[in-house]
């Protein structure tokens, strides 16, 4: 039997006379993300990729849950391929599914004939291979609400294919497909999630990391690069630049008011994101806030952090409580490492009763006192020099 991975397009396919542009960048992303697992063929027709394997080396429950995991495929589906002849089509599903049919108590059959030329309609082919299953299989019940195992078959232009039913993928638009931005990753639970969410929405992901070496740890930064390479799955390719943040964070806290400290820090913080982000071609900037959860995320706070570069900042988690976020952490494979009890520079030198409603006015006043630009370049400079690519 000939095995194949079906994904089906959600979004991609509602675009009008560029949905082929869309549709190329999915091919080119699925093609990366299946070169770990073996060779594939990737190819395209009715709304639908098919990912052929070339040989049987392939390692195809590894390639299904990467299909799984590319943004712009709304399902998907491991099906067996057969001729679209009825013969054959009735033992391949017995072939295929007769284990799951000779557990099960109920079952049904669907059919999809984009193939018009095939003999038999949808309803026909149903309940003919309903038939031949229960002849099959007699201990069986049809029950079309809530089976226990669907027999799905398909047949399309290059074949018929029978599969036990699709599964839902991340929907989503391709990635690289609406640009590039740059992600704050700060070791926590909530700037991976706002990764996934944006890279779902087609962004091409840059991230940096502050790191306050003695203040932080080599396990705090590592749990970053962990965290990195987990979000890869679903991302794709993402750069990751760590800018060393101690000198810069030093200067902070011994010269300004200290309520002051944590929005000023983010002030230098995104001065620094958005030297790099304009070296590497991105277009915004992406956080993890979400408003009111901590001082430096109130309104007023928000507003003095965005005035410092001129970028726009993406915030997919504004609106989210924590419950929220930590379920989509849960999800996509990030919470368990986001939790480790490691250093974040972001919590260093807080101040006990930080400042929740400052203004842009003290902002500016502070950092005239303050000699942050001469800092803030060597951070960028070194942060170039110890680049890196996850895959």
């Amino acid at each position: 039997m000939s095995e194949i991975i079906m994904g089906y397009l959600g979004e991609v396919a509602l675009k009008g006379l560029n949905r082929i542009t869309f549709e190329n960048v999915l091919v080119k992303n699925l093609k990366t993300r299946l070169e770990p697992t073996g060779s594939f063929k990737v190819y395209r027709a009715q709304s639908t990729m098919y990912i052929e394997p070339l040989n049987d080396k392939v390692d195809m429950d590894e390639a299904y849950s990467r299909v799984q995991k590319t943004f712009g495929l709304a399902n998907v589906s491991r099906a067996t391929i057969c001729e679209k002849e009825y013969d054959d089509i009735c033992k391949t599903s017995i072939e295929t599914l007769g284990e799951k049919l000779e557990n099960a108590r109920t079952f049904k059959v669907m059919c999809k004939r984009a193939d018009k030329n095939f003999p038999m309609t949808s309803m026909e082919l149903c309940y003919d291979l309903g038939g031949y299953i229960l002849e099959k299989y007699p201990h069986l019940k049809v029950d079309v609400r809530t089976p226990q195992m669907v027999v799905y078959v398909e047949i399309r232009d290059f074949a018929a294919y029978v599969h036990g039913g699709k599964e839902p993928a991340v929907g989503g638009m391709p990635v690289s497909t609406s640009g590039k931005a740059t992600l704050m990753l700060s070791g926590g639970i909530d700037s991976p999630v706002a990764a996934y969410m944006m890279a779902k929405r087609g962004l091409n992901l840059m991230a940096v990391h502050f790191a306050s070496p003695p203040y932080t740890s080599d396990r705090a930064e590592q749990k970053v690069k962990d965290l990195a390479q987990i979000l890869t799955l679903y991302t794709g390719n993402m750069g990751l630049y760590v800018v060393p943040y101690t000198k810069t964070q030093e200067h902070i806290r011994d010269n300004a008011p200290s309520v002051l400290f944590t929005v000023l820090m983010r002030r230098s913080m995104m001065r620094i994101a958005s030297t790099l982000s304009k070296m590497y071609g991105s277009a915004a900037m992406i956080t993890g806030e979400s408003l009111a959860q901590v001082a430096s995320q109130t309104m007023q706070a928000i507003a003095c952090t965005d005035e410092a570069q001129d970028l726009p900042i993406f915030r997919p988690l504004i609106g989210m409580d924590k419950t929220e976020i930590v379920d989509i952490a849960r999800k996509i494979g990030t919470f368990e490492t986001s939790i480790l009890p490691y250093e974040d520079c972001c919590t260093i030198f807080t101040p006990p009763h930080p400042k929740t409603k400052p203004s842009i006015a003290e902002i500016l006043d502070a950092e005239s006192n303050m000699d942050l630009a001469g800092l803030e370049q060597n951070a960028v400079d070194e942060a170039v020099r110890t680049y890196i690519n996850y895959m």
